[in-house]
């Protein structure tokens, strides 16, 4: 066997010639030796690693499952705490939810809407065609942004709920007090206010009130709530019942029968005060009706009618 080497430091080439024991020997070198040697050699180096002891290979085992166990405990911690903070948030906005529903529900009853217009005690009506099932889930952590959104709003309803229901009470006791309507259910009107004949003089002279004249012991009733200031015999008013409503309003309720209230007693809108009757300076059953303004006698014509 020949082999032929060619170098650039020599001019031309060499030949080598080898027997069949060189031709062996070199095979033997080349695929025998030396891919051992360098498996021998890989072997030391990197699987230096895979030959620890039994031992060794338990305690490296022992190391990584309490690692995973830490790992795991401290998740499942992380998750309970995070639970705990929502189920808490989550019972603050049910409680806020129940006082807006009993809110809701007294505000309904003041408005004086329809019963099962505003039902607090169900769901709102909502539906509508169904999209399919290409809608992402949820990320927690816009469940969250949510959730705090929808904390806020619940908390801003409450208080503009609030502000509406101390309005409407103002109203209703502004309505209370405001002198609207009759001081009788039945009767009719016998004098008014203003310039009139006196029926017992003849004299043309002012008249403060107005007269209601009925059937002797019907009832009379106070035009508003308020505060009885009178409550008894007063010249040429006969049995008196004077009553404040505040804000500057009086009404008196003259001629009376008998009178049903006493002085301090706080009366309201409506109720019966007194019986009709011809007290005092009168020709007849009926009741002087008369409406103060800051300390003045107005015309009651504009609260009698008020109602209407």
């Amino acid at each position: 066997m020949n082999l032929v080497f060619v170098s650039h430091r020599v001019c031309g080439p060499r030949c080598m010639r080898f027997g069949r024991i060189g031709i062996g020997a070199l095979a033997f070198f080349l695929f025998v030796a030396v891919p051992s040697l360098a498996w021998y050699a890989g072997y030391q180096l990197g699987g230096a690693g895979l030959n620890k002891g039994p031992d060794e290979m338990s305690e490296a085992w022992r190391e990584a499952l309490h690692s995973q166990r830490a790992e795991l405990a401290d998740a499942r911690r992380n998750a309970e705490e995070n639970l705990n903070a929502l189920a808490l948030r989550l019972g603050e906005m049910q409680a806020r939810v129940i006082r807006l529903d009993a809110l809701g529900q007294r505000l309904t009853r003041m408005a004086g809407l329809e019963e099962g217009e505003f039902n607090f005690d169900a769901a709102p009506a909502q539906g509508g065609p169904e999209q399919g099932a290409d809608g992402e889930p949820i990320a927690v952590e816009d469940f969250m942004a949510r959730m705090d959104r929808l904390a806020q709003q619940i908390e801003d309803r409450g208080q503009q709920l609030a502000v509406l229901e101390e309005m409407m009470i103002n109203r209703n006791l502004q309505d209370e007090v405001f002198p609207t309507g009759r001081p009788i259910d039945g009767g009719w009107i016998s004098s008014r206010f203003g310039q009139r004949t006196d029926p017992f003089s003849g004299k043309l002279e002012h008249h403060d009130g107005v007269d209601f004249a009925g059937r002797a012991g019907s009832d009379v009733i106070a035009v508003a709530s308020g505060v009885v200031t009178w409550a008894g015999d007063r010249w040429g008013y006969g049995r008196l019942v004077e009553i404040n409503h505040g804000n500057g309003y009086v009404t008196r309720y003259g001629h009376n029968q008998d009178i049903l209230v006493e002085v301090g007693r706080t009366v309201k809108k409506g109720e019966v005060v007194a019986h009709m009757g011809s007290t005092g300076r009168s020709t007849g059953p009926h009741v002087h009706f008369e409406v103060l303004r800051d300390g003045r006698r107005v015309d009651p014509k504009q609260y009698i009618y008020a109602s209407r």
